[in-house]
């Protein structure tokens, strides 16, 4: 059995860590304040955006954009939003599985996968998993910046006009509420087969003032980035959400290991007392 002193060290090592949770999990309920903020500022700019190229994908429109075409598809690409650091539970483990379980069965078919990848930990694992990684953007920090994610926007998007890629895939958290968030692999191209059924009964158009196509290479490109971006701003809900919540079940699984290891040196200063008092007591006796 332990002696007074070795349970006392684990007491006092475990009241450590309980302080060190309880700071970080009030560090990220202050932050979930302001991420939440932030996700709710970019919804309107989102919606209405896509509300407006979903409008557009009704059109009889002589100029097609690419983003519509429907092609057989041989290769698709995974835009996969992560965290940079850690220590919010199974937060990016869930859309990573979401991902290989999509990834494998592209596999099955015969559809090769390759990854743009957000976030260090996304980096670390898809690096690790031996992937095809085509572009990367790390360390945007609590408050995202949109010009941070152009370049592996323009890079994913260029290798599917030039035909390289056929299918772009965006996975992410979804923010539901604080207690729960939903991992998501959502199609960005090509449009869903839903739009294009309605191209074939619609027969009216816009017109546009430049060309149609400069007009809609220009909308198409802010729509993919705005969605992008929205979906990081809503991932960094997400990592606060998920880490004030690990932070919590740390910081109570420690108050439930404190008072165990109380109750073991309860037990173990009460042992040693009593087997002093029988030497004692024995010592008496022998006199």
């Amino acid at each position: 059995m332990a002696n007074t002193k070795e349970v006392r060290k684990q007491i006092a090592s475990v009241k450590g860590t309980q302080k060190i949770t309880s700071a970080m999990e009030m560090v990220a309920a202050s932050k979930i304040r302001k991420t939440q903020e932030e996700m709710k500022l970019g919804r309107p700019y989102s919606e209405k955006i896509k509300e407006v190229v979903s409008h557009i994908a009704t059109s009889n429109s002589e100029y097609t954009h690419s983003f519509y075409e429907q092609r057989e598809i041989k290769k698709t690409c995974f835009i996969i939003v992560s965290t940079d650091k850690g220590l919010c539970g199974g937060l990016n483990v869930n859309v990573f599985k979401s991902v290989i379980q999509k990834a494998a069965a592209l596999k099955a078919d015969g559809i090769d996968s390759s990854f743009a990848l957000i976030g260090l930990k996304a980096g670390a694992f898809f690096k690790s998993l031996g992937g095809e990684i085509v572009a990367t953007a790390e360390k945007l920090g609590d408050k995202p910046d949109p010009e941070a994610l152009i370049g592996l926007t323009k890079t994913v998007l260029d290798l599917h006009k030039s035909g390289k890629v056929d299918q772009v895939f965006l996975c992410s958290n979804k923010f539901i509420n604080t207690m729960t968030q939903q991992p998501i692999v959502q199609q960005l191209i090509p449009l869903s087969a839903a739009d294009q059924d309605t191209l074939t009964t619609n027969h009216w158009d816009y017109i546009y003032e430049p060309e149609a196509k400069d007009l809609l290479d220009g909308l198409m490109t802010r729509y993919i980035e705005s969605l992008i971006y929205q979906a990081v701003v809503e991932n960094s809900a997400c990592e606060q959400a998920a880490k004030m919540l690990a932070m919590k079940n740390a910081t109570d699984n420690a108050g439930d290991l404190i008072k165990e290891l109380e109750l073991l040196y309860n037990n173990v200063r009460q042992a040693a007392i009593t087997q002093e008092l029988s030497e004692i007591v024995g010592g008496a006796a022998a006199v």
